[in-house]
């Protein structure tokens, strides 16, 4: 994004993992300055070397000295040992921007650089990364969870208007709240994959070779009709209390795959509830397919 009104950020990337490699490209785009990065492994290297072409590869802490923005993409528990070590060496200073990308915490796990005047944030975009340039534009169309400390309005602001630089719609999520949402798009989109995967490897084996083009169609429009209906838009056989259908279904998955049945079947008790609650779903049709869901083989 050129011809940004704010000032322009000397930016370090500690590390260049697929989600630190992409934030950085994208700030980079957006007018900073990324000045430094932090890559040890092979895939990081290369992914430095293909979206932060021509930026210095350095130990974490000459990163954090060079920026006026340091941005920690390292893993979850990995974070709070990494501030204190910045903190106790040195590298960081009152008056720098510390950001880190985690989901899960808020910005008590920067608390040790906050308490020598570093502007502490917790930036969490809501999207899964490849570590591929086509990641950068994806940003655009996503949402950035933004985290500052309470009472500090100006935090708040920084992390809104970096969000913003990157084309993301922040959005607000306090402190306390961290856990939650991140569990809540854990859920969703980590457990969707493994949904899919599996769904495409029963396809395969009822000899179904294009799985894909079978699944796309249905499965897109699922999530398109979720988002915009809620739990109005369940369909199938538990939707319709059709238990029978639910015991040839649960006949076949233990033959096919018996490691299956568990997640099948407690999904479908969710399902049941749903649609129950939902009013999509009789109480005399919800309590058949729990007992049919309850049933063990004979």
């Amino acid at each position: 994004m050129s011809g940004r009104t704010g000032p322009r950020l000397r930016v370090g990337v500690i590390s260049a993992g697929r989600v630190g490699a992409v934030l950085g490209a994208a700030l980079q785009r957006a007018g900073h300055q990324v000045v430094a990065v932090s890559a040890v492994s092979e895939a990081s290297l290369r992914r430095a070397e293909e979206l932060l072409p021509e930026v210095a590869v350095l130990p974490p802490d000459e990163v954090a000295k060079q920026a006026d923005l340091v941005l920690l993409a390292v893993p979850d528990d990995a974070i709070s040992g990494l501030v204190r070590g910045l903190v106790a060496t040195g590298s960081l200073r009152a008056g720098q921007i510390l950001a880190h990308t985690s989901g899960a915490h808020g910005v008590a796990a920067l608390a040790p650089a906050a308490e020598i005047g570093v502007l502490a944030l917790a930036l969490h975009p809501a999207m899964t990364f490849t570590g591929r340039a086509e990641d950068v534009e994806r940003l655009g169309n996503a949402c950035m969870a933004v985290t500052a400390s309470t009472a500090d309005e100006t935090g708040w602001s920084v992390a809104e208007a970096l969000a913003l630089e990157l084309g993301m719609e922040p959005v607000r999520v306090p402190e306390e709240s961290r856990r939650l949402y991140h569990a809540a798009l854990t859920h969703g989109a980590n457990h969707l994959i493994t949904l899919v995967n599996e769904c495409a490897e029963l396809l395969r084996d009822a000899g179904v070779d294009n799985a894909d083009r079978v699944m796309a169609p249905i499965l897109s429009a699922s999530l398109d009709n979720a988002l915009r209906f809620g739990d109005r838009a369940i369909t199938g056989p538990v939707m319709r209390g059709d238990a029978g259908t639910v015991r040839a279904h649960l006949a076949a998955l233990r033959e096919a795959n018996p490691d299956v049945v568990p997640g099948y079947r407690e999904l479908a008790r969710r399902t049941a509830e749903r649609s129950e609650r939902a009013g999509v779903l009789r109480a005399d049709g919800a309590a058949e397919v729990r007992e049919a869901l309850d049933e063990e083989p004979s």
